[in-house]
């Protein structure tokens, strides 16, 4: 009897912690974005390569901020594939990328102005 009663004394005292932790994760941020992205600008790049096929863009970049990442050129995967039909060689672009399970990943890509 005294067994139980140490079990749902600890059960109750668990549940009375993992509920405000869940809701304060949820709070803190927008559903299915990462801190980074919701943080993220886009930045400046220049088109280098464009490889429809497989979906991979190379691109010339400034720094990331919201990654800290320094300027460098690298080979990024679109999001959608869709997002290189307008882009090629030599362009000059804004572009989003996040880190999506330690993939650069291109998320959006925009003429610059």
């Amino acid at each position: 009897m005294n067994t139980i009663k140490q079990i749902l004394a600890i059960s109750a005292v668990a549940v009375g912690i993992a509920l405000p932790m869940s809701s304060f994760a949820q709070a803190s941020m927008e559903p299915g974005k990462t801190e980074a992205a919701q943080s993220a600008s886009l930045t400046d790049g220049e088109i280098k390569k464009v490889d429809l096929d497989n979906g991979k863009v190379t691109i010339k970049h400034g720094e990331i901020k919201h990654m800290d990442m320094p300027g460098m050129t690298m080979v990024f995967t679109a999001k959608d594939k869709s997002l290189l039909s307008n882009v090629k060689p030599g362009d000059k672009v804004k572009f989003m990328v996040v880190n999506e399970g330690g993939k650069m990943v291109v998320t959006d890509i925009q003429p610059a102005q």
